[in-house]
């Protein structure tokens, strides 16, 4: 299958040159001013949930595992549809020897490899098509990666339940019409419901446009 039928519009969208300016404009500049939670708020909640036996979807540039990670002696993962992220995010973390999968998150999973303690989804939702229920599938497909007891958590930006200032009304629109985002139907009593569905020990923090968020997968 050629990489342009597996990667939807959102993911599509991260090319070399946006990559480029990804850290700079949407971790610095939009999430301060646009979302109105600065990516240290972000920082924070990856270094509480992430374990030594990690899997990070949908890895952009690599900002987080780059800035969050300390131990030398850790199992990282990345998996992504897009191979140009993957490469970048790939380079900026070598010095964990990283194991690479590509693959669509929204199809069925066959990777080769053991499951995980934490894995990470961090601005994915709000690119994946379709409404929070249509897009929790990828709940299902990752927890078959996760051990028992293990934690996923991530971000995303959500269109309804949240206070948007004039920017984020614009750029939200914008991107949406684009197919960058696809988020009008993003909530968070929806999101709740589907992690609730799934996981226990379920926790959201919204700041801004920005959910984060945590749960577990059974009891230990």
């Amino acid at each position: 299958m050629k990489q342009s039928q597996v990667i939807h519009a959102g993911q599509g969208f991260y090319t070399k040159p946006v990559l480029s300016l990804y850290d700079i404009w949407v971790l610095g500049i939009s999430n301060s001013f646009i979302w109105r939670c600065p990516t240290k708020h972000l920082r924070y909640h990856f270094r509480k949930h992430v374990s030594l036996n990690h899997l990070d979807v949908g890895v952009g540039t690599g900002y987080f595992l780059d800035k969050c990670l300390l131990e030398q002696k850790r199992r990282l993962a990345l998996l992504d549809a897009n191979s140009t992220c993957l490469d970048t995010a790939a380079a900026r973390v070598k010095r964990f020897k990283p194991e690479v999968y590509q693959a669509d998150i929204l199809a069925p999973l066959n990777l080769p490899c053991n499951k995980f303690d934490s894995i990470s989804i961090n601005a994915l939702f709000h690119c994946l098509p379709g409404a929070i229920k249509e897009k929790a599938v990828i709940l299902d497909t990752l927890s078959e990666y996760l051990y028992d007891g293990g934690k996923i958590f991530g971000s995303t930006i959500l269109s309804h339940g949240v206070r948007q200032n004039f920017a984020a009304q614009k750029f939200m629109a914008f991107y949406n019409k684009k197919r960058i985002f696809s988020n009008t139907r993003d909530y968070r009593n929806g999101l709740r419901e589907e992690l609730e569905s799934r996981f226990s020990n379920v926790k959201i923090e919204v700041k801004g446009c920005i959910a984060m968020f945590s749960a577990r997968k059974g009891e230990r």
